[in-house]
């Protein structure tokens, strides 16, 4: 890997603190992030609902069969926390998704690019 792909990853908390069935907010560079567990898997999308900008961090974590999802506590959309799209409405648009490494000393996370293509708000 090269310097400046390691440089765009950044440190966001240990693993240890990103709880089993909710998600943590953290805020890295110019966004705020919601990262969540799914098994080992750790999982990272923008903490803002497209819908009505509140932080996503705040809903349920939800697993069902091989989807996890994050619910917006405010009009309960929920948004696959893999792609970044909506299941349901009110909101229509996907959520951010980022690349995330988890390593030795805690849990990377790159807001410089997107996973999904949707443009970070």
């Amino acid at each position: 890997m090269s310097t400046s792909q390691e440089m765009s990853f950044q440190r966001a908390c240990a693993l240890d603190d990103v709880p089993a069935d909710q998600a943590l907010a953290v805020t890295i560079g110019e966004y705020d992030v919601a990262i969540a567990r799914d098994g080992e898997e750790v999982l990272a999308v923008q903490d803002l609902c497209t819908h009505a900008h509140v932080a996503l961090s705040e809903g349920d974590v939800e697993r069902d069969g091989g989807s996890c999802t994050i619910e917006c506590w405010l009009h309960g959309s929920r948004f696959d926390l893999r792609t970044g799209q909506p299941s349901g409405l009110p909101a229509t648009e996907p959520v951010a998704t980022f690349p995330v490494e988890v390593r030795e000393d805690g849990v990377y996370v790159d807001t410089t690019t997107t996973l999904n293509g949707a443009t970070p708000q």
